[in-house]
């Protein structure tokens, strides 16, 4: 992705380095990356393995260069997403578009929807409208899932954003009073809908920044999606695929959804609540 000119957002909330929960204590990389791969692969809340190996300090320590480079990247990429739905919000939703805080954080943090750690992956926060990234989750995406480049790791924050997008429109709270009237295999499946469209305004997203695309960018993202499908998760964490349990699509669901988006460019191809089929 060609971002060497590209503005990067003001609206970024840098928590690392300022001192705190240090994550993993002495896990090292390998072994924090270990720990992540099971919350992820598991759905388990490993924040306790975290925050208990970790040290408490109030020392701010400066970042790495990994780190300052991951912040610049993250920073130029919300920048694109800001000026993309600034442009597209209104003419499809008739609406100004307000856009979101993104919060880098390193280990664990709050949230005004509670406790967040890298081992959770990013989120969107619909209390604050802050979607939360722990820039870790980036060499976690190479390492543990494969999904390699630097377009991969653009598609996770504008899925974020994308819930943002949601959020401003009505849908994500409306689903959420659906998903808390409903069974658990209901409310996964209103879950999975969201998600997907979450994908498909992604690829809305990506259309709309092709200019700065790079060959081979969109299949780094079409793999992302292949490798963070319920699926594809299940079987990396040895279990039997389970349909009734997905909270985000199948593989194939989140590769063809965000295909729709890129596709068409056009919000109105991403309603997956009138789809009959996902």
């Amino acid at each position: 992705m060609r971002l060497r000119n590209v503005r990067g957002s003001r609206n970024i909330e840098d928590r690392r380095g300022r001192g705190g929960v240090a994550m993993g204590g002495g896990l090292g990389v390998g072994g924090l990356l270990i720990v992540l791969a099971i919350g992820y692969f598991t759905g388990i809340d490993v924040t306790p393995l975290l925050t208990g190996s970790g040290t408490q300090t109030s020392e701010p320590r400066e970042l790495t260069q990994a780190e300052v480079q991951a912040g610049d990247f993250s920073a130029q990429v919300l920048g694109t997403t800001e000026a993309v739905w600034t442009e597209v919000f209104p003419e499809a939703f008739g609406k100004a578009y307000t856009p979101p805080v993104l919060v880098l954080f390193s280990g664990v943090t709050q949230s005004s929807c509670g406790g967040a750690s890298g081992a959770t992956g990013p989120f969107y926060c619909p209390v604050d409208e802050k979607a939360y990234l722990d820039t870790a989750f980036f060499a976690f995406m190479r390492s543990e899932l494969g999904a390699e480049g630097d377009f991969a790791q653009a598609y996770v924050i504008a899925h974020e954003v994308a819930h943002h997008v949601q959020n401003e429109i009505g849908i994500l709270p409306e689903v959420n009073a659906l998903r808390q009237r409903s069974s658990e295999k209901d409310a996964n499946a209103l879950t999975v809908r969201l998600e997907l469209q979450a994908d498909c305004l992604s690829g809305v997203w990506a259309q709309h920044v092709s200019g700065l695309l790079e060959p081979g960018d969109i299949d780094e993202a079409l793999n992302a999606a292949q490798r963070i499908g319920d699926d594809y998760l299940a079987r990396r964490a040895g279990r039997v695929p389970n349909p009734h349990s997905f909270t985000h699509g199948t593989s194939e669901q989140r590769q063809r959804w965000f295909t729709n988006g890129y596709k068409s460019g056009d919000p109105e191809s991403c309603d997956t609540f009138s789809a009959r089929k996902l």
